[in-house]
């Protein structure tokens, strides 16, 4: 039987980008080696672990790309640009699969040969426990760009992208320190439907000191900035203007000269653009 890195023509490229997780990457990647659609290559891109992290990817049968830390969105970048695979899937290295979720994925792509991503639902499980996800959160397909603005409905761990589509939208913007994956579905959801599939295949662990989430404040700041290319949309104008209203009020009372700095321009030049729009209709 051939391993993945045997595969010269994969379907799939599984790109797994890691920092410093010797605690999790044996999980990730046995959970996409345990797959019962068995043509794909895997590329793990060490993004300059200090850990055992290295060490413990060698035991796999991988693709292995090293580099100086430059964060997730470089690291992802490295792993498109060495993909085989006609189909590009991002696994988060604290993250796992089931062991359906390629086969489901092939099966919808084969299906609706029109899509150019696809995700399927997922798990949350939060410090150990499992977490009932809000409707709010709820993962959905088609068009959602405008449902997208307000938080992300596309998980990274439960997509996957015809290589096509990087072509047409972008890279992953590596001058976004977190909101990365938000600014990057904004670009596709803009112009594309999303195919979904209800199983949950992706079983996704939040809750620990290490993720981006919790390191980074005001997350809004790069959700806003996400939006500005897009506001030439009312729409999208409206909820820019709202996140960077409350940006700038919350900086005020909290004396943060850094963030009201940036955004109270902003906040001004996008309230300036709303009144021309009123103006105009």
């Amino acid at each position: 039987m051939k391993t993945p890195l045997q595969n010269s023509y994969p379907k799939f490229s599984i790109i797994i980008p890691v920092f410093n997780r010797e605690r999790f990457i044996s999980r990730a990647i046995e959970s996409v080696l345990n797959q019962s659609f068995k043509n794909f290559e895997i590329i793990v891109v060490d993004d300059g672990s200090t850990d055992n992290t290295p060490k413990i990817i060698k035991r796999y049968p991988v693709n292995v790309i090293t580099q100086k830390n430059r964060g997730v969105s470089a690291a992802r970048n490295r792993g498109i640009k060495a993909a085989k695979g006609e189909i590009v899937a991002f696994l988060d290295s604290d993250d796992e699969w089931k062991k359906d979720k390629l086969k489901i994925q092939a099966a919808f792509f084969e299906k609706n040969p029109q899509y150019k991503i696809h995700q399927t639902d997922e798990i949350w499980i939060r410090e150990g426990k499992f977490l009932n996800k809000k409707k709010i959160h709820q993962k959905k397909g088609g068009f959602i760009f405008y449902e997208s603005l307000h938080l992300c409905l596309i998980s990274p761990s439960a997509v996957a992208v015809k290589k096509e589509l990087f072509e047409e939208v972008g890279f992953f913007r590596e001058d976004f320190e977190v909101c990365e994956d938000y600014e990057f579905w904004l670009r596709i959801t803009k112009k594309y439907p999303i195919g979904y599939s209800p199983e949950k295949m992706v079983i996704k662990y939040g809750g620990h000191e290490d993720q981006l989430s919790r390191k980074y404040f005001g997350m809004d700041r790069w959700r806003v900035k996400a939006m500005l290319p897009f506001c030439d949309d009312p729409k999208v104008l409206e909820v820019a203007l709202k996140k960077c209203e409350i940006l700038v009020k919350g900086a005020k009372k909290h004396n943060n000269f850094e963030i009201l700095k940036e955004f109270e321009p902003i906040y001004k030049k996008l309230a300036q653009k709303q009144k021309s729009f009123c103006a105009k209709n």
